[in-house]
C-alpha cells in the first residue's frame, strides 16, 4: 500500500540537477487561481529614472506623475538607448506599457517640482493632477490642473491658485475635491481641504483638517467623501488620521477618535468598492499600525483589520480582492508571514483581510526606500493590467525602475523545484519521502507526483497548499519494497501550467520495524520530530506536515538514541543557543500532549518542550511547557490567569535517558517522567491562548516559578511528539515500555482494582503487604505510602474478587499510613477508603496534614467517626465547614466511604450513595501528607474520644478530581461480596 500524507525534511545521492519542465500537450494557459486576477509575472514596461508617486486610468491609458526626469524602455539602464525625456509626467499604453507621446513637463521655480496626485473625471474626459509645481508646458498654475484627454492639452481657464502641495484629488461631474498640505486656495481659506467645479470656480465647501490630507475617496452615491492624512481634528472634531464629510456641505458626517488608529500611524492611501471602503496605513515608531481597514458603507464601522507591519502605501479593490503596495515584513499578529523578508506586493480578500498566495515583489528602491507608491488598474480590448509605480529598481529580482505591470495571463513563473528534506522508515519494506512544499509566486496549491526507478508513471500524486512563507512538509510512505533494496525517487511540483522537478535521490528501503515509533503515530501525534537527519537545519516529521527548523549550536547524530534497539539518533543542544521550532505557526490547542526523551547533566536547567508566539527563542508570550530546573526538577507550566505548574518531586539531571509526557485537557494537567505520573492539577484545564511554534531546547522562560539560570536546553533529545488529545496513563505507560525495555507494573486485574485504577487515582493503597514499611501504589504513578510500627497486616481483604488482605489499625499514633512525600493541598480531590470498627472512640478515618506522624498543625479535608460512629466530613475556613452522616457505621460490618469536594461542594458517600453535602468549594493552601488512620482532631465538631482509629482499613485511594456519583456507585458495586 502506498500511503500519502502531509508532513517535512538531507538524504542520499543526487544524481540530477533541478529541471524546470514545460507542460505537453494539450497546452494549458493557467490563470491564477481565483480569486486573485493578476499573474506574477510582470510585463514589459517603460521605465522611469526616478519616483512614481500617482498614476490614472482612462480609455486604455496609464498617467504617471513623480519626481523624474525621463523614460527609457524595459530592460536599458538609465541614460541608455532609447530614453526620452518627460518631467514629473508620462502617459503609456495600457496593454503595451509604451509611451503614447503625450508629454507634459511639470516644474517649479523655486523648488524641486513633483506631481503627487492624478484622477480621471467620470466622462473619462479630463485628467486632474496636483502636487508641488508652478508651470506645466511653461504656462503658470498653481498645483493643480486639469487636462483634455484627447488633446494632451491644459485646460484653459481651469487655473485654481493652491498655495501648498496637492497630495489627493477625487472628480466628480460637477466639480473636483482635493486635498493636501495647503491653507488658502485663491485667496480664500481653506484649511487642508477645498473644492472647484469643472471651470475652476471654488465653491464653499470648506471643512477643515489640522494637519496634512494625503488620501480620499467618494461613496458610491456621491453623499460622502472619506479623507485621510496625519491630521487629528477634522473641523474641529477630534478624528485621528480618518474622517468622513458630508460632499454636499462639508460638514463632519463621521469621526473616529484616536485610538480607532494609533496616534503614531496615518492614511496613506484609501480605495473604495460597493460594499466599503479600506484604509492603507503607516506608522512611525514601536507599536504601530501599519496595516489596512475595512470599513462598511452601511454602518461605517469595521469589517476587520490586518495588523501586519510594513508602512502601505497604496491600496486598490478589484473583483473582491484588495491590493496592496506596501513593505510587509511580520504578520505574525495574524497568523501569516513572520519578521524579516519585506514584501511589497500583497492581496488579500476584501472579506477577511487575510493574506492570499499572490507573490510578485519588488525591492525597497530609492527616497524613502519604500517601494510601491501607486496602483491603478487600466482595461484595454477587455483585459486588465494591474500598474504597480513607486520608488522601487527590481521587480522580481529584475532591473525595472518606477513602472511595473502584471496582466491575467499566461502564467510563466514555476513552482520552486522539490528538495528531499529526508527519508526514514517505520517497517520493514517501506520508504517515507519527506520534503517541503514548494512556492508558487501566484498558485497557493501545488500538485506533486513521485517517480520511482525511472518510471514515467507516478506511484503516488497528490496536493499541498503553501505560501512563500508557510511551507509544509509534505510526505510519501511507498511499501511492499524489498526490505533493504535500493530504488530511486524523483518528485515533480505543478502549477497547472509549469512543472519543477527534483533531483533524482537513491534510497534503502527499511530492513526492521520500530514499534516505538509505529504507537507514537498510532496514538495520533501530528508532530513526531525524530532527528535522524545528519545536517542542514531541517527538522523532518514522521507524523504530520510540522516540520522544525534546528537553529544555533548542537549536534546531529549525537550517539546512541533513547530507544532500545532502535538506530534513531538523538540530537545534541548546546546549552546557548541551539533549539528547534516548528517552521509554520499553529493556533493554540485545547488539549495537547507533548512527549520527548532527554538525558542530561545540566546544572542550569532550560526548557525541554513548549509552546511559544516566536519562531526565535524570544517568544513574548509563552507556556504549555516542560523546563528543567537547576536541581534537574521538571516543571509542566500553563498559563491561564496565571502562571500554573506541576513540578516532579525528583531531579533527572543524572546523565540517564528519561521519557516525559505533559498532558492538558479536560482533566486538567498532568506530569509523567518514565511512565509513572508524578504530578497533576487537575483544576486547571485552559492554558493561553496564540498563536505560535513548538520549540524543543529553548525558548522564553522569564517570571516562571524555580526559573533556570538558562533558558537553553544543554543535553541530548530525541524522539519528540505533540498530540491534539489527552495520552492515557496506560499509553504513556506502554510507550517508556517500548522505548525503555522496561516495564511499568499493570494495573490491578480484580474487578474491584480495575475499576479504581481505570477512574486515575493519584494514589491507591491496596494495603496488602504482609510485611514492609512501604505501601505500594497501584495508581502507577509512584505515590507511595508509609507504614506505622504498629500498623497489622493479612486480615481478609474488604472487596470481593481479590485475594489481596486488608490492614489493621490499633488507635494510637504508630498505627497509620501516611504519605512517602509532600504534596501541595488540593484544591479538587475525592478520598475513597473501606474501614469496619466496632469501636466507640472514634478517631479519623483519612485526611491531610502538614505532619508526616505525630500530630498535625494543619490538618482538614478529613472523614473521621464520632464516639457513636457517625462519619464527619471536614475542610477548614474562616471556621470548620462540615456534613454528617445520619447513620452510625461502628457495627462491625465492611464499609464504603468516599469524600469529595470540587465547585459544587462537599460530598459525603457510604456504601455507594450520598449522605450529605454542603454547598463549600473553598479550601486551604498548604503543603502536608495524606493519612490513613488517625491526625489531630483538637477543636473539630463532635471531636471523638481518640484521635486515631481502631479497625480495619482498606483500599485507600486518592484523586485530583471529584468523582461522580455514578462512578462512587460502580465502585461500591466491584468490591461488594
Amino acid at each position: 500500500m502506498r500511503r500519502p500524507r502531509m508532513l517535512a525534511g538531507v538524504v542520499a545521492t543526487a544524481l540530477a540537477a533541478s529541471v524546470v519542465l514545460a507542460v505537453t500537450a494539450p497546452t494549458v494557459v493557467a490563470a491564477p487561481v481565483a480569486p486573485v486576477a493578476f499573474t506574477s509575472n510582470s510585463l514589459a514596461t517603460w521605465q522611469t529614472d526616478g519616483i512614481v508617486w500617482a498614476m490614472a486610468q482612462a480609455g486604455g491609458k496609464v498617467f504617471a506623475g513623480g519626481s523624474f526626469t525621463a523614460i527609457r524602455p524595459p530592460g536599458t539602464a538609465a541614460g541608455g538607448a532609447g530614453e526620452q525625456p518627460a518631467v514629473n509626467f508620462a502617459e503609456f499604453d495600457a496593454a503595451t506599457g509604451d509611451p503614447t507621446g503625450c508629454g507634459l513637463s511639470f516644474t517649479v521655480s523655486s523648488g524641486t517640482a513633483t506631481v503627487r496626485a492624478l484622477a480621471v473625471s467620470p466622462d473619462g474626459r479630463t485628467l486632474y493632477a496636483g502636487g508641488y509645481f508652478d508651470h506645466v508646458n511653461g504656462a503658470y498654475v498653481n498645483s493643480l490642473v486639469a487636462i483634455d484627454i484627447a488633446t494632451c492639452a491644459l485646460k484653459p481657464g481651469f487655473a485654481p491658485q493652491v498655495n501648498a502641495t496637492v497630495r489627493t484629488i477625487t472628480p466628480t461631474a460637477t466639480g473636483v475635491y482635493f486635498g493636501g498640505d495647503f491653507t488658502s486656495v485663491d485667496g480664500q481659506t481653506r484649511t487642508r481641504l477645498a473644492q472647484v467645479t469643472t471651470d475652476g470656480t471654488l465653491t464653499g465647501w470648506a471643512p477643515t483638517a489640522d494637519k496634512p490630507v494625503r488620501a480620499s475617496v467618494l461613496s458610491p452615491d456621491g453623499s460622502m467623501l472619506v479623507v485621510g492624512g496625519d491630521f487629528d481634528r477634522l473641523d474641529g472634531a477630534d478624528s485621528h488620521a480618518l474622517g468622513i464629510v458630508d460632499a454636499a456641505t462639508g460638514a463632519t458626517a463621521k469621526t473616529y477618535p484616536l485610538g480607532f488608529i494609533e496616534q503614531n500611524s496615518v492614511v496613506k492611501a484609501l480605495t473604495a468598492d460597493a460594499t466599503g471602503f479600506y484604509t492603507g496605513n503607516e506608522g512611525t515608531g514601536g507599536g504601530v499600525f501599519d496595516g489596512r481597514i475595512a470599513i462598511d458603507w452601511s454602518t461605517l464601522g469595521q469589517r476587520w483589520r490586518d495588523t501586519c507591519l510594513g508602512a502601505t502605501q497604496a491600496v486598490i479593490s478589484y473583483q473582491g480582492v484588495l491590493y496592496a503596495g506596501s513593505h510587509t515584513h511580520d504578520c505574525s499578529s495574524m497568523g501569516e508571514q513572520p519578521d524579516g523578508r519585506r514584501q511589497h506586493l500583497i492581496a488579500e480578500p476584501t472579506t477577511t483581510g487575510m493574506e492570499l498566495p499572490w507573490a510578485p515583489d519588488t525591492n525597497d528602491g530609492i527616497g524613502e526606500q519604500i517601494g510601491p507608491r501607486a496602483l491603478t488598474i487600466a482595461t484595454e480590448d477587455d483585459q486588465p493590467y494591474l500598474w504597480v509605480s513607486g520608488e522601487f529598481t527590481t521587480v522580481n529580482g529584475t532591473a525595472q525602475q518606477g513602472l511595473t505591470r502584471f496582466g491575467t495571463g499566461p502564467d510563466k513563473a514555476p513552482p520552486t523545484a522539490p528538495a528531499m528534506g529526508s527519508t526514514s522508515s517505520v517497517g520493514a519494506g517501506t520508504v517515507q519521502l519527506r520534503w517541503l512544499a514548494s512556492t508558487d509566486t501566484d498558485d497557493g496549491t501545488l500538485s506533486y507526483s513521485v517517480y520511482r526507478d525511472g518510471s514515467t508513471t507516478p506511484v503516488w500524486t497528490g496536493t499541498a497548499a503553501s505560501y512563500w512563507w508557510s511551507r509544509p512538509q509534505v510526505s510519501f510512505t511507498d511499501s511492499g519494497l524489498a526490505p533493504g533494496s535500493y530504488h530511486t525517487y524523483r518528485i515533480t511540483a505543478s502549477d497547472g501550467t509549469n512543472v519543477a522537478s527534483s533531483p533524482v535521490y537513491t534510497v534503502k528501503s527499511g530492513t526492521a520495524t520500530s514499534g516505538y515509533a509505529a504507537r507514537v503515530v498510532s496514538d495520533g501525534a501530528n508532530l513526531y520530530w525524530r532527528y535522524d537527519e545528519p545536517s542542514g537545519g531541517f527538522i523532518g516529521d514522521s507524523a504530520g506536515e510540522h516540520n522544525g527548523t534546528f537553529n544555533g549550536g548542537g549536534t546531529y547524530r549525537d550517539g546512541t538514541g533513547a530507544l532500545t534497539g532502535d538506530p534513531s539518533y538523538p540530537l545534541g543542544l548546546n546549552g546557548s543557543t541551539g533549539f528547534v521550532a516548528t517552521a509554520a505557526a499553529q493556533p493554540t490547542p485545547s488539549q495537547y500532549s507533548v512527549e520527548t526523551w532527554f538525558k542530561t547533566t545540566t546544572r542550569s536547567g532550560g526548557l525541554l518542550v513548549g509552546f511559544g508566539n516566536s519562531p526565535t527563542a524570544a517568544s513574548s508570550s509563552y507556556d504549555k511547557h516542560v523546563y528543567m530546573t537547576n536541581s534537574g526538577q521538571l516543571v509542566f507550566g500553563v498559563y491561564s490567569g496565571g502562571t500554573q505548574t506541576v513540578t516532579s518531586p525528583a531531579a533527572y539531571n543524572d546523565g540517564a535517558w528519561h521519557h516525559v509526557v505533559a498532558t492538558q485537557g479536560a482533566d486538567g494537567m498532568a506530569l509523567y517522567v518514565d511512565g509513572l505520573r508524578v504530578g497533576r492539577n487537575a483544576a486547571v484545564t485552559t492554558s493561553q491562548q496564540y498563536t505560535g511554534y513548538w520549540h524543543v531546547g529553548g525558548d522564553s522562560l522569564g517570571s516562571w516559578p524555580n526559573q533556570p539560570s538558562s533558558a537553553f536546553f544543554q543535553g541530548d533529545v530525541d524522539e519528540t511528539a505533540v498530540y491534539p488529545s489527552v495520552l492515557s496513563a496506560a499509553q504513556v505507560a506502554a510507550h517508556y515500555d517500548l522505548g525503555s525495555g522496561a516495564s511499568v507494573a499493570p494495573g490491578p486485574s480484580d474487578p474491584y482494582g480495575k475499576a479504581v485504577y481505570g477512574d486515575a487515582p493519584d494514589s491507591y493503597w491496596r494495603l496488602d503487604e504482609s510485611s514492609g514499611y512501604t505501601a505500594a501504589d497501584a495508581s502507577g504513578n509512584d505515590n507511595t505510602g508509609v507504614y506505622g510500627l504498629d500498623v497489622a497486616r493479612g486480615t481478609a481483604s474488604a472487596v470481593a474478587g481479590t485475594t489481596d488482605t486488608a490492614a489493621t489499625l490499633d488507635g494510637n499514633f504508630f498505627s497509620i499510613v501516611s504519605s512517602a512525600t509532600a504534596t501541595a493541598a488540593p484544591a479538587v480531590y475525592s478520598t475513597e477508603l473501606w474501614f469496619r470498627t466496632t469501636g466507640t472512640q472514634g478517631g479519623k478515618l483519612i485526611g491531610f496534614g502538614d505532619s508526616q506522624n505525630g500530630m498535625s498543625g494543619t490538618f482538614d479535608r478529613h472523614v473521621y467517626m464520632t464516639n457513636d460512629g457517625h462519619l464527619v466530613f471536614g475542610v477548614r475556613n474562616a471556621e470548620a465547614d462540615t456534613v454528617t452522616s445520619p447513620a452510625a457505621y461502628n457495627d462491625g460490618a465492611w464499609h464504603y466511604l468516599v469524600a469529595t469536594q470540587g465547585a459544587d461542594g462537599m460530598k459525603l458517600y457510604v456504601d455507594g450513595a450520598a449522605v450529605a453535602s454542603n454547598g463549600v468549594s473553598a479550601n486551604r493552601s498548604y503543603t502536608g501528607y495524606w493519612r490513613v488512620g488517625g491526625d489531630n482532631l483538637s477543636g473539630w465538631p463532635q471531636a471523638p474520644t481518640g484521635d486515631f482509629f481502631r479497625g480495619g482499613v482498606d483500599e485507600a485511594a486518592v484523586y485530583s478530581t471529584e468523582l461522580t456519583a455514578a462512578q462512587v456507585a460502580a465502585h461500591y458495586a466491584a468490591g461488594t461480596r
